[in-house]
């Protein structure tokens, strides 16, 4: 029998990605930030969610891609971790998709070698490709 999972679905450019949905807090619109001086770049700042505050990462910058567009606004994927939350900004949401464990593949090479490390795999569906992030390589922006 095959294992189904849930995943939260988001569009960076033109790419399908997707978090396992139990790791998702809640999603959001755009919300000023308050920028950290001296951060890494990949985070873009603080953002205060009902007095919670929250660090935002750009998932963008994180995957070595190009910076949004100015005049567009990044939404808010807010992810629970073991011992904290956090918000990754990206470009639009989808909705949330389940799969079963048979459509996995890993990650493609064409990938780049920061995107390859950050995504877990990849289902393929009828209509696209889901890349699978790999939420704790992911936040972990210390390397």
């Amino acid at each position: 029998m095959n294992d189904q999972k849930q995943f939260c679905t988001f569009y960076l450019e033109d790419r399908f990605f997707g978090v396992e949905v139990e790791r998702v807090q809640e999603v959001f619109r755009y919300q000023e930030m308050t920028q950290v001086p001296l951060a890494p770049s990949v985070v873009r700042g603080l953002i205060n969610l009902r007095g919670q505050i929250i660090t935002a990462i750009d998932l963008r910058r994180r995957l070595g891609m190009k910076d949004l567009p100015g005049d567009k606004k990044p939404m808010n994927v807010v992810i629970r971790t073991d011992d904290d939350v956090v918000s990754l900004l990206v470009d639009r949401i989808g909705d949330v998709l389940e799969v079963g464990d048979e459509a996995l593949e890993p990650p493609p090479e064409t990938l780049d070698d920061v995107a390859r490390q950050l995504i877990h795999g990849v289902y393929k569906l009828k209509d696209a490709l889901l890349l699978t992030i790999d939420t704790k390589k992911t936040l972990d922006i210390s390397s």
